[in-house]
């Protein structure tokens, strides 16, 4: 089967990294993949790669939506002709191209599959999640032109399906982690920092991230000498933070790590994971972590509260990280054995749902679901 892979390779974020370990997958499991994403037409395309790439034109992008030019519809067009994939799959870049691929793919009478990205929370319960929420109203009416939508938990469902989504077009397949290669090990970051306790937060330096209550908690904890605070990541608000949150509290700014084997053995060396986000969809981040064994604790923004239900790590209300925060903080510290235990729980908590190979499987399943939907829809015509 060929499939048409519609997505982004930069700027770095979550849909990113979805794009590259799904398209990998699939590659491994004998399908074939064409990558078409925005890029200059010289940035695009490596001859030595298995997957065949197209560069569509764009105006603007950034990690959180692109603005394509006036003839990227058609080189999409011209492109899937000339391809003639099995499939496309869309992992929505949050673009006005979304818009238009359900009328593109019926005129090229192709099968199109999207998997809907956006943060997002159960509850509207601020500004930020409100106006994700008005995201989700935007979208849904073309989704449900899609032949199937993917989402990440079944919350989000429920959401796309009170605004008018049919049911049987959205399907719940999680996000997923390789678990050889995300994994528990051995790491020399302790040593290298001189701490005997490390926690780490990975992700955007961004205002749904809530970045500043994590920090202010721990500024206000005095979490000692021998506890680091590791801030992974870059974003807008990270120069502003910097500036008051600081070496001088235990907190080590080490910005956006490129090297992926880098940041595992991040991963590996530390003691707790902390995402405090006001909103989310099904955080990548989280789920590496717990695969490398690390305690996690997580709002229950999005999915993330899903991930950690049932005791596989501690779940934090939106309102009021900082004081939760105060208060959990200080006790990991002084009890290694409950990060062993929460570790041990998060690990087995991804095996059990959360594997990158289970996920493809899902995925699999899906697109010979909808191709044969199509073929079934077309010999009615016939």
């Amino acid at each position: 089967m060929h499939i048409a892979w519609l997505g982004k390779k930069s700027p770095f974020c979550g849909n990113v990294t979805y794009g590259r370990e799904v398209t990998n997958a699939l590659l491994d499991r004998g399908y074939q993949v064409s990558f078409l994403h925005f890029a200059q037409e010289e940035a695009a395309g490596d001859s030595a790669s298995e997957v065949h790439e197209v560069s569509i034109p764009f105006l603007y992008k950034s990690q959180i939506y692109t603005i394509p030019t006036l003839k990227s519809s058609k080189v999409l067009i011209d492109s899937l002709r000339q391809l003639k994939p099995d499939i496309v799959h869309a992992s929505l870049t949050l673009s006005p191209l979304d818009f238009l691929l359900p009328e593109i793919c019926e005129e090229l009478n192709l099968p199109l599959v999207a998997t809907f990205h956006p943060p997002f929370d159960r509850k509207r319960r601020n500004l930020t999640s409100g106006t994700q929420h008005l995201m989700y109203q935007l979208y849904a009416p073309f989704l449900a032109n899609y032949d199937s939508v993917i989402v990440f938990s079944h919350v989000q469902r429920d959401l796309l399906v009170r605004m008018g989504v049919s049911g049987d077009r959205v399907a719940v397949i999680p996000n997923g982690v390789d678990v050889e290669k995300y994994s528990p090990g051995a790491s020399t970051i302790k040593a290298l920092l001189g701490a005997q306790r490390l926690f780490v937060y990975q992700g955007r330096i961004a205002t749904e991230k809530n970045v500043e209550s994590l920090l202010r908690a721990w500024k206000q904890s005095n979490m000692g000498s021998d506890s680091r605070l590791l801030m992974v990541g870059n974003g807008p608000l990270a120069p502003s933070l910097k500036a008051f949150y600081g070496g001088e509290h235990g907190i080590i700014w080490l910005g956006f790590v490129a090297d992926e084997q880098r940041r595992i053995d991040i991963l590996r060396g530390c003691d707790v994971f902390i995402l405090p986000s006001l909103v989310e969809g099904l955080s990548l981040s989280l789920l590496e972590a717990m695969a490398c064994g690390v305690a996690s604790m997580a709002t229950d923004a999005g999915a993330d509260g899903e991930v950690l239900e049932d005791g596989a790590g501690i779940i934090l209300h939106t309102h009021r990280v900082s004081t939760q925060l105060q208060t959990l903080l200080p006790l990991f510290r002084d009890h290694p054995e409950l990060t062993t235990l929460l570790g041990h729980k998060a690990r087995q908590r991804v095996l059990d749902r959360y594997t990158l190979s289970r996920n493809i499987t899902q995925l699999e399943d899906l697109y010979r679901q909808v191709s044969q939907q199509r073929q079934v829809s077309l010999s009615r015509f016939v």
